[in-house]
C-alpha cells in the first residue's frame, strides 16, 4: 500500500519520477513548454482571426464575434510576449495557465450562446489543452476541476435542465479523462527528458574523473565566448608535476587514482561557479567567467595548488603531489577557446620552467 501511494504521489506531483530528479529537469520542462506554447499562440492568433472574419461574414457565427475578437487580441499580445520573454521564466508558466483559463472561459461564453445544445467546445478544450503542458499534474488537476465547477454552476441557470444533465455527465467524465491524459503525457515527456539528460551526461562526462571531458569543455567555453554580454573570464590550465614518475614508481593504477582525486577536488570546488574538466591525460582546465583580475586569479591558483597537495595522496605518505598552472585572461577579444588555451599553455610551460613558482599568468 505504501509503495502504491508513493507511486501515485510521484505521478501527481513529479510526473512519475522522484522529486530530486524532477527538480533537476524542471528548467528543461519550462523551456519545452515555452517553445510549444509560443507555437500554439501563433496558431491561436490565426484561428481567432479566421473565426472573427467568419463572424463578420456569416450570421451563424455573429453571436460570438466579440469573443473571437477578444481571443485574437489576447493571443496576439501573448504571442509577442513569448518572443521577448526568457524561456525558463516562471511568469511564462503563469501566462500559459492564464491562456488555458481564458480559453475555457471563452468556451463557456460560446456554450451560453447555444444553451439548447450540449457543450462541445468546453469538453474539447478539457481534453486538448492539458496535453501541451509539462508541469506537476497536481496543478493541472486543480485547473481543470475549478474550470469544470465554474462551468457547471454557470450553465445551471442558463441551459434547460435535461441538457445541463448531459453536460454534467460529460464534464465529470472528460475532466477525469483530461487529468488522466495529462498525467500520462507528462510522464512520457518527462521520461524523454530523463533519457536525453542521461545521454548528454554520458557524452560530456570524463569516465575516469566524473567531471567534464574535452568536448564538453570546448563547447561550453565557446558558448561563453560567443556571449556578447560576457567580456571577462580567466582560464587555468594545469597538469601534474612529474606524472610519468608517479606512474613509473607506483604503477598506472595509482596514476589513475591521482587523476580521479584531482578531478573530484576540482569538481567539488567549482560546482557552483566556473567550469572544470579534464582536458586529457593529466591536464585539467578551469574556466571562470565575470572576472579577469590578476589578484583573483592568483588566489584561485593558490587554492588549487594547495587543495591538490592536501587532497591527493600517494602510497608514499612523505611524497606530495604538486601541480603547475598556466593562467590566461579573456577580455572580450578571443572568440574561440583555442586562442585562450594557447596563451594558458605558454604560461603553463613557463611555470614548469620555474620551480619556485607553481603558476604563471600569461602576459
Amino acid at each position: 500500500m505504501k509503495a502504491f501511494l508513493k507511486t501515485v504521489r510521484n505521478y501527481f506531483f513529479y510526473c512519475g519520477i522522484e522529486k530530486d530528479e524532477y527538480n533537476a529537469l524542471k528548467k528543461d520542462a519550462y523551456v519545452s513548454n515555452f517553445k510549444v506554447w509560443r507555437l500554439l499562440h501563433i496558431l491561436m492568433s490565426a484561428v481567432f482571426l479566421f473565426l472573427f472574419i467568419g463572424s463578420l461574414c456569416f450570421d451563424i457565427m455573429k453571436a460570438n464575434s466579440l469573443f473571437y475578437l477578444l481571443g485574437l487580441i489576447y493571443s496576439a499580445i501573448v504571442t509577442f510576449y513569448f518572443f521577448v520573454a526568457k524561456k525558463d521564466s516562471l511568469i511564462a508558466q503563469f501566462v500559459i495557465y492564464l491562456s488555458i483559463s481564458l480559453l475555457l472561459l471563452i468556451s463557456c461564453f460560446i456554450t451560453q450562446n447555444k444553451p439548447d445544445i450540449p457543450a462541445t467546445t468546453f469538453i474539447t478544450l478539457l481534453l486538448i489543452t492539458p496535453m501541451f503542458m509539462i508541469d506537476k499534474p497536481f496543478f493541472m488537476t486543480i485547473e481543470l476541476c475549478v474550470a469544470s465547477a465554474i462551468f457547471l454552476i454557470w450553465m445551471y441557470n442558463v441551459k434547460p435542465y435535461d441538457v445541463w444533465q448531459i453536460d454534467l455527465l460529460n464534464v465529470i467524465v472528460f475532466t477525469a479523462v483530461g487529468v488522466f491524459l495529462h498525467i500520462i503525457a507528462n510522464a512520457i515527456r518527462i521520461k524523454e527528458f530523463v533519457l536525453t539528460r542521461e545521454i548528454i551526461i554520458q557524452k560530456d562526462i570524463d569516465e575516469l574523473t566524473g567531471i567534464k571531458n574535452k568536448g564538453a569543455l570546448t563547447r561550453e567555453i565557446n558558448n561563453i565566448l560567443a556571449d556578447d554580454t560576457i567580456d571577462k573570464a580567466v582560464m587555468f590550465l594545469l597538469d601534474v608535476d612529474k606524472f610519468k614518475s608517479i606512474n613509473d614508481t607506483f604503477g598506472h593504477d595509482i596514476g589513475d587514482r591521482v587523476i580521479q582525486q584531482i578531478g573530484s577536488f576540482l569538481g567539488e570546488k567549482f560546482t557552483d561557479h566556473g567550469i572544470a574538466g579534464r582536458f586529457g591525460g593529466d591536464e585539467f582546465i578551469v574556466f571562470i567567467k565575470d572576472t579577469n583580475d590578476p589578484a583573483v586569479a592568483e588566489n584561485i591558483a593558490g587554492d588549487i595548488i594547495k587543495g591538490v597537495s592536501e587532497r591527493v595522496t600517494l602510497p608514499d605518505k612523505d611524497r606530495k603531489v604538486s601541480t603547475s598552472i598556466g593562467i590566461a585572461s579573456y577580455s572580450g577579444s578571443e572568440k574561440n577557446y583555442s586562442d585562450i588555451l594557447k596563451k594558458a599553455d605558454i604560461a603553463l610551460y613557463r611555470s614548469k620552467a620555474d620551480p619556485e613558482n607553481r603558476f604563471c599568468i600569461y602576459e
